[in-house]
């Protein structure tokens, strides 16, 4: 499954800015930009968490914003602002972060902060 949303302006929802949102079944890529453009990668598998929030106007224009925490260097949070299907979008990227690190047999671990002294 391939989501292709556009940022939009808060406004109306109308996509009149220059930011791509492109979710594939490996990857999620972020175009933006006018006369200089960057497009960022990210593996689905090194995502580790994906929230979603939706303040009032949003919801009023059916849009949402979803950060992802994510184990990439460049950008340990990705933010996809003011898209449409932003429910549908957040459960697909739970269920296919997931997927992909089944795939990869990667296995997330959390720093608790303990140190080798206290052991």
């Amino acid at each position: 499954m391939i989501f292709v949303e556009k940022k939009r302006v808060l406004f109306f929802g109308l996509p009149f800015t220059f930011t791509t949102y492109k979710l594939t079944e490996e990857v999620i890529t972020i175009n933006s930009g006018l006369f200089k453009t960057v497009e960022n990668d990210c593996y689905m598998y090194k995502v580790q968490d994906v929230t979603l929030s939706r303040t009032l106007l949003e919801r009023m224009f059916g849009l949402g914003t979803i950060t992802c925490q994510t184990s990439d260097v460049t950008h340990p949070t990705l933010t996809l602002v003011h898209i449409k299907n932003s429910h549908t979008i957040k459960d697909y990227l739970l269920s296919q972060t997931e997927a992909e690190r089944r795939k990869r047999r990667t296995l997330n671990t959390l720093d608790i902060g303990v140190d080798a002294e206290d052991i």
